[in-house]
Protein backbone atom coordinates (compact mmCIF):
# COMPACT_ATOMS: atom_id res chain seq x y z
CA UNK A 1 0.00 0.00 0.00
CA UNK A 2 1.51 3.30 -1.08
CA UNK A 3 0.57 6.34 0.99
CA UNK A 4 1.20 10.04 0.49
CA UNK A 5 1.42 12.49 3.39
CA UNK A 6 0.97 16.13 2.38
CA UNK A 7 2.15 18.51 5.11
CA UNK A 8 1.20 22.18 4.69
CA UNK A 9 3.22 24.09 7.27
CA UNK A 10 3.94 27.74 7.97
CA UNK A 11 7.02 27.81 5.74
CA UNK A 12 6.93 24.78 3.47
CA UNK A 13 4.76 22.18 1.79
CA UNK A 14 6.17 18.66 2.06
CA UNK A 15 4.96 15.53 0.29
CA UNK A 16 6.25 12.23 1.68
CA UNK A 17 5.43 9.08 -0.29
CA UNK A 18 5.75 5.84 1.69
CA UNK A 19 5.36 2.24 0.58
CA UNK A 20 3.73 0.22 3.38
CA UNK A 21 3.84 -3.27 1.92
CA UNK A 22 3.05 -6.60 3.52
CA UNK A 23 5.82 -8.23 5.50
CA UNK A 24 8.10 -5.20 5.34
CA UNK A 25 8.76 -1.72 6.67
CA UNK A 26 6.96 1.47 5.62
CA UNK A 27 9.72 2.62 3.28
CA UNK A 28 10.07 6.24 2.14
CA UNK A 29 9.81 6.30 -1.67
CA UNK A 30 10.17 10.01 -2.34
CA UNK A 31 10.19 13.37 -0.58
CA UNK A 32 9.22 16.61 -2.31
CA UNK A 33 9.32 20.08 -0.76
CA UNK A 34 8.41 23.60 -1.81
CA UNK A 35 8.83 26.90 0.03
CA UNK A 36 5.45 28.47 0.83
CA UNK A 37 5.99 31.08 3.57
CA UNK A 38 2.27 31.10 4.23
CA UNK A 39 2.65 32.95 7.52
CA UNK A 40 4.38 35.80 5.71
CA UNK A 41 1.46 36.13 3.30
CA UNK A 42 -1.02 37.45 5.85
CA UNK A 43 -2.43 40.94 6.14
CA UNK A 44 -2.80 43.05 9.27
CA UNK A 45 -6.12 41.35 10.07
CA UNK A 46 -4.61 37.85 10.08
CA UNK A 47 -6.11 36.96 6.70
CA UNK A 48 -4.18 34.93 4.15
CA UNK A 49 -3.68 37.23 1.17
CA UNK A 50 -4.86 36.47 -2.35
CA UNK A 51 -1.25 35.86 -3.41
CA UNK A 52 -0.73 33.48 -0.49
CA UNK A 53 -3.96 31.61 -1.21
CA UNK A 54 -3.11 31.31 -4.90
CA UNK A 55 0.33 29.90 -4.17
CA UNK A 56 -1.14 27.47 -1.63
CA UNK A 57 -3.77 26.19 -4.07
CA UNK A 58 -1.30 25.79 -6.94
CA UNK A 59 1.26 24.00 -4.76
CA UNK A 60 -1.28 21.63 -3.22
CA UNK A 61 -2.66 20.80 -6.68
CA UNK A 62 0.85 20.15 -8.01
CA UNK A 63 1.78 17.90 -5.10
CA UNK A 64 -1.51 15.99 -5.33
CA UNK A 65 -0.65 15.32 -8.97
CA UNK A 66 2.79 14.04 -7.93
CA UNK A 67 1.13 11.72 -5.40
CA UNK A 68 -1.18 10.40 -8.10
CA UNK A 69 1.72 9.87 -10.50
CA UNK A 70 3.53 8.05 -7.67
CA UNK A 71 0.53 5.68 -7.52
CA UNK A 72 -0.47 6.52 -3.96
CA UNK A 73 -3.65 4.68 -3.02
CA UNK A 74 -4.40 7.38 -0.48
CA UNK A 75 -3.26 10.94 0.16
CA UNK A 76 -3.34 12.21 3.76
CA UNK A 77 -3.28 16.01 3.53
CA UNK A 78 -3.04 18.19 6.62
CA UNK A 79 -2.20 21.74 7.64
CA UNK A 80 -0.83 23.16 10.88
CA UNK A 81 -0.54 26.52 12.63
CA UNK A 82 -0.66 29.01 9.73
CA UNK A 83 -4.02 27.79 8.42
CA UNK A 84 -5.23 26.99 11.91
CA UNK A 85 -4.87 30.61 12.98
CA UNK A 86 -5.78 32.51 9.80
CA UNK A 87 -9.00 34.49 10.21
CA UNK A 88 -10.14 33.46 6.72
CA UNK A 89 -9.09 29.84 7.13
CA UNK A 90 -12.50 28.38 6.22
CA UNK A 91 -12.71 30.36 2.98
CA UNK A 92 -9.19 29.43 1.93
CA UNK A 93 -9.75 25.76 2.75
CA UNK A 94 -12.93 25.78 0.69
CA UNK A 95 -11.01 27.23 -2.27
CA UNK A 96 -8.28 24.62 -1.91
CA UNK A 97 -10.91 21.87 -1.90
CA UNK A 98 -12.80 23.33 -4.86
CA UNK A 99 -9.82 24.20 -7.07
CA UNK A 100 -7.38 21.40 -6.27
CA UNK A 101 -9.70 18.61 -5.17
CA UNK A 102 -7.74 18.20 -1.92
CA UNK A 103 -9.53 18.40 1.41
CA UNK A 104 -6.94 19.64 3.91
CA UNK A 105 -7.38 18.55 7.53
CA UNK A 106 -6.35 21.31 9.91
CA UNK A 107 -4.73 19.72 12.94
CA UNK A 108 -5.13 21.23 16.38
CA UNK A 109 -1.85 21.92 18.15
CA UNK A 110 -2.53 19.26 20.77
CA UNK A 111 -3.25 16.71 18.03
CA UNK A 112 0.09 17.58 16.42
CA UNK A 113 1.75 16.93 19.75
CA UNK A 114 0.00 13.60 20.29
CA UNK A 115 0.75 12.26 16.80
CA UNK A 116 4.40 13.28 17.10
CA UNK A 117 4.60 11.55 20.47
CA UNK A 118 3.23 8.35 18.92
CA UNK A 119 6.03 8.39 16.35
CA UNK A 120 8.66 9.00 19.03
CA UNK A 121 7.32 6.17 21.21
CA UNK A 122 7.39 3.73 18.30
CA UNK A 123 10.94 4.75 17.41
CA UNK A 124 12.40 4.29 20.90
CA UNK A 125 10.13 1.54 22.21
CA UNK A 126 8.70 0.67 25.60
CA UNK A 127 11.95 0.20 27.50
CA UNK A 128 12.70 3.91 26.97
CA UNK A 129 10.28 4.44 29.85
CA UNK A 130 8.64 7.81 30.30
CA UNK A 131 9.40 10.08 27.32
CA UNK A 132 9.34 13.87 27.17
CA UNK A 133 9.27 15.29 23.65
CA UNK A 134 9.79 18.80 22.29
CA UNK A 135 8.92 19.83 18.73
CA UNK A 136 9.58 23.33 17.32
CA UNK A 137 7.61 24.31 14.24
CA UNK A 138 7.29 27.54 12.35
CA UNK A 139 4.25 28.72 14.27
CA UNK A 140 4.14 26.68 17.46
CA UNK A 141 6.03 24.65 20.06
CA UNK A 142 4.58 21.28 21.03
CA UNK A 143 5.59 19.53 24.26
CA UNK A 144 4.49 16.10 25.51
CA UNK A 145 5.23 13.74 28.39
CA UNK A 146 4.02 10.18 28.75
CA UNK A 147 4.76 6.57 29.57
CA UNK A 148 2.39 5.02 27.02
CA UNK A 149 1.68 5.50 23.29
CA UNK A 150 -0.51 8.50 24.09
CA UNK A 151 1.04 11.23 26.24
CA UNK A 152 -0.23 11.99 29.72
CA UNK A 153 0.05 15.70 28.96
CA UNK A 154 0.29 17.53 25.63
CA UNK A 155 0.88 21.28 25.31
CA UNK A 156 0.92 23.50 22.22
CA UNK A 157 2.25 27.06 22.55
CA UNK A 158 2.51 29.88 20.03
CA UNK A 159 6.29 29.87 20.28
CA UNK A 160 7.28 28.75 16.79
CA UNK A 161 10.59 29.82 15.26
CA UNK A 162 9.02 31.67 12.35
CA UNK A 163 6.50 33.47 14.51
CA UNK A 164 9.12 34.71 16.99
CA UNK A 165 11.42 35.80 14.18
CA UNK A 166 8.67 38.01 12.72
CA UNK A 167 7.59 39.38 16.08
CA UNK A 168 10.94 39.78 17.85
CA UNK A 169 13.98 39.45 15.58
CA UNK A 170 13.32 41.58 12.51
CA UNK A 171 16.86 42.96 12.33
CA UNK A 172 19.49 40.99 10.43
CA UNK A 173 21.52 40.08 12.39
CA UNK A 174 19.35 40.50 15.48
CA UNK A 175 20.43 42.99 18.14
CA UNK A 176 21.97 41.74 21.40
CA UNK A 177 19.45 43.61 23.53
CA UNK A 178 16.55 42.16 21.57
CA UNK A 179 17.88 38.64 22.06
CA UNK A 180 18.32 39.24 25.80
CA UNK A 181 14.74 40.51 26.13
CA UNK A 182 13.39 37.57 24.13
CA UNK A 183 15.28 35.15 26.37
CA UNK A 184 13.68 36.66 29.48
CA UNK A 185 10.24 36.65 27.85
CA UNK A 186 10.55 32.98 26.85
CA UNK A 187 11.60 32.04 30.38
CA UNK A 188 8.47 33.70 31.75
CA UNK A 189 6.20 32.12 29.13
CA UNK A 190 7.47 28.61 29.85
CA UNK A 191 7.21 28.58 33.66
CA UNK A 192 3.62 27.29 33.87
CA UNK A 193 3.74 24.92 30.85
CA UNK A 194 6.94 23.36 32.19
CA UNK A 195 5.26 22.64 35.53
CA UNK A 196 2.28 21.09 33.75
CA UNK A 197 4.56 18.97 31.60
CA UNK A 198 6.59 17.53 34.47
CA UNK A 199 3.63 16.93 36.79
CA UNK A 200 2.89 13.34 35.56
CA UNK A 201 6.46 12.28 36.27
CA UNK A 202 10.13 12.89 35.55
CA UNK A 203 11.11 11.59 32.09
CA UNK A 204 13.52 8.73 31.56
CA UNK A 205 14.28 10.02 28.07
CA UNK A 206 14.13 13.58 26.70
CA UNK A 207 13.71 13.89 22.94
CA UNK A 208 13.68 16.64 20.31
CA UNK A 209 11.92 16.32 16.96
CA UNK A 210 11.55 18.66 13.95
CA UNK A 211 13.90 20.15 11.39
CA UNK A 212 14.90 22.88 13.86
CA UNK A 213 16.27 20.39 16.40
CA UNK A 214 18.00 18.36 13.68
CA UNK A 215 19.72 21.49 12.34
CA UNK A 216 20.80 22.60 15.82
CA UNK A 217 22.20 19.16 16.59
CA UNK A 218 24.10 19.10 13.30
CA UNK A 219 25.60 22.53 13.99
CA UNK A 220 26.79 21.37 17.42
CA UNK A 221 28.56 18.31 16.05
CA UNK A 222 25.96 15.61 15.37
CA UNK A 223 26.39 13.33 12.37
CA UNK A 224 25.11 14.63 9.01
CA UNK A 225 21.92 13.26 7.47
CA UNK A 226 24.02 11.27 5.00
CA UNK A 227 25.13 9.05 7.90
CA UNK A 228 21.60 7.63 8.05
CA UNK A 229 18.65 7.74 10.44
CA UNK A 230 19.97 5.04 12.78
CA UNK A 231 22.98 7.05 13.94
CA UNK A 232 22.49 8.46 17.44
CA UNK A 233 22.32 12.26 17.51
CA UNK A 234 22.07 14.52 20.55
CA UNK A 235 21.83 18.20 21.43
CA UNK A 236 23.35 19.47 24.67
CA UNK A 237 22.47 22.67 26.50
CA UNK A 238 26.12 23.75 26.65
CA UNK A 239 26.61 23.20 22.93
CA UNK A 240 23.41 25.09 22.23
CA UNK A 241 24.52 28.12 24.25
CA UNK A 242 27.79 28.27 22.37
CA UNK A 243 25.99 27.94 19.06
CA UNK A 244 23.59 30.80 19.86
CA UNK A 245 26.53 33.10 20.66
CA UNK A 246 27.94 32.24 17.22
CA UNK A 247 24.91 32.33 14.92
CA UNK A 248 23.27 35.38 16.53
CA UNK A 249 26.12 37.52 15.18
CA UNK A 250 25.62 36.25 11.62
CA UNK A 251 23.27 37.46 8.90
CA UNK A 252 20.63 35.07 7.54
CA UNK A 253 22.64 34.81 4.31
CA UNK A 254 25.73 33.74 6.25
CA UNK A 255 23.75 31.22 8.30
CA UNK A 256 22.46 29.70 5.06
CA UNK A 257 26.05 28.80 4.21
CA UNK A 258 26.35 26.59 7.29
CA UNK A 259 26.14 22.85 6.78
CA UNK A 260 22.68 21.50 7.50
CA UNK A 261 20.92 24.87 7.26
CA UNK A 262 18.63 25.52 4.29
CA UNK A 263 18.16 29.02 2.92
CA UNK A 264 14.44 29.02 3.74
CA UNK A 265 15.16 28.26 7.42
CA UNK A 266 18.27 30.37 7.99
CA UNK A 267 16.19 33.43 8.93
CA UNK A 268 14.45 31.68 11.81
CA UNK A 269 17.38 29.63 13.08
CA UNK A 270 18.27 32.04 15.90
CA UNK A 271 14.70 32.17 17.20
CA UNK A 272 14.45 28.38 16.99
CA UNK A 273 17.68 28.02 18.95
CA UNK A 274 16.41 30.41 21.63
CA UNK A 275 13.16 28.44 21.98
CA UNK A 276 15.12 25.19 22.27
CA UNK A 277 17.43 26.73 24.87
CA UNK A 278 14.57 28.18 26.92
CA UNK A 279 12.61 24.89 26.80
CA UNK A 280 15.59 22.85 27.97
CA UNK A 281 16.30 25.38 30.71
CA UNK A 282 12.69 25.43 31.91
CA UNK A 283 12.63 21.63 32.06
CA UNK A 284 16.16 21.27 33.49
CA UNK A 285 17.32 19.17 30.53
CA UNK A 286 21.02 18.87 29.77
CA UNK A 287 20.69 16.62 26.71
CA UNK A 288 18.07 15.82 24.09
CA UNK A 289 18.06 12.74 21.88
CA UNK A 290 17.17 13.69 18.31
CA UNK A 291 14.45 11.47 16.86
CA UNK A 292 14.17 11.19 13.05
CA UNK A 293 10.45 10.43 13.23
CA UNK A 294 7.90 13.16 13.94
CA UNK A 295 4.42 14.32 12.88
CA UNK A 296 4.30 12.85 9.38
CA UNK A 297 5.42 9.45 10.64
CA UNK A 298 2.85 9.70 13.42
CA UNK A 299 0.08 10.16 10.86
CA UNK A 300 1.30 7.16 8.89
CA UNK A 301 1.44 5.01 12.01
CA UNK A 302 -2.07 6.06 13.02
CA UNK A 303 -3.30 5.20 9.52
CA UNK A 304 -1.66 1.77 9.59
CA UNK A 305 -2.99 1.08 13.07
CA UNK A 306 -6.49 2.00 11.96
CA UNK A 307 -6.34 -0.13 8.82
CA UNK A 308 -4.98 -3.11 10.73
CA UNK A 309 -7.74 -3.00 13.34
CA UNK A 310 -9.83 -6.05 12.63
CA UNK A 311 -7.72 -6.94 9.59
CA UNK A 312 -4.13 -8.10 9.24
CA UNK A 313 -2.08 -8.21 12.40
CA UNK A 314 0.88 -5.97 13.07
CA UNK A 315 4.44 -7.14 13.36
CA UNK A 316 6.79 -4.57 14.87
CA UNK A 317 10.45 -4.74 13.91
CA UNK A 318 12.90 -3.44 16.51
CA UNK A 319 14.31 -0.01 15.78
CA UNK A 320 17.91 1.16 16.18
CA UNK A 321 17.76 1.40 19.97
CA UNK A 322 15.11 -1.15 20.80
CA UNK A 323 16.52 -4.65 20.74
CA UNK A 324 14.81 -5.63 23.98
CA UNK A 325 11.90 -3.20 24.20
CA UNK A 326 8.77 -5.16 24.83
CA UNK A 327 5.22 -4.17 25.44
CA UNK A 328 4.31 -4.43 29.14
CA UNK A 329 3.08 -7.95 29.79
CA UNK A 330 5.03 -9.42 26.89
CA UNK A 331 4.28 -9.38 23.19
CA UNK A 332 6.01 -7.88 20.19
CA UNK A 333 8.37 -4.93 20.54
CA UNK A 334 6.65 -1.69 19.59
CA UNK A 335 9.65 0.28 18.38
CA UNK A 336 10.88 0.78 14.86
CA UNK A 337 8.97 0.59 11.59
CA UNK A 338 5.76 -1.42 11.49
CA UNK A 339 5.20 -4.13 8.91
CA UNK A 340 1.95 -5.93 8.10
CA UNK A 341 1.67 -9.71 7.96
CA UNK A 342 -1.36 -11.84 7.15
CA UNK A 343 -3.61 -12.83 10.04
Amino acid sequence: MRLGVLDVGSNTVHLLVVDAHRGGHPMPMSSTKATLRLSENMDSHGRITEAGARRLIDTVAEFASIAETSRCVELMPFATSALREATNSEQVLARVRRESGVDLEVLAGVDEARLTFLAVRRWYGWSAGRILNLDIGGGSLEMTNGADEAPDVAVSLQLGAGRLTREWLREDPPGKRRIAVLRDWLDAELVTPAKQLIEPGKPDLAVGTSKTFRSLARLTGAAPSAAGTRVRRTLTSSGLRQLIAFISRMTAADRAELEGVSSDRSQQLVAGALVAEASMRALSLDTLEICPWALREGLILRKLDTDMNGGPTAKCTPGPAADDRQEPGGGAPLSGPIGVVPS
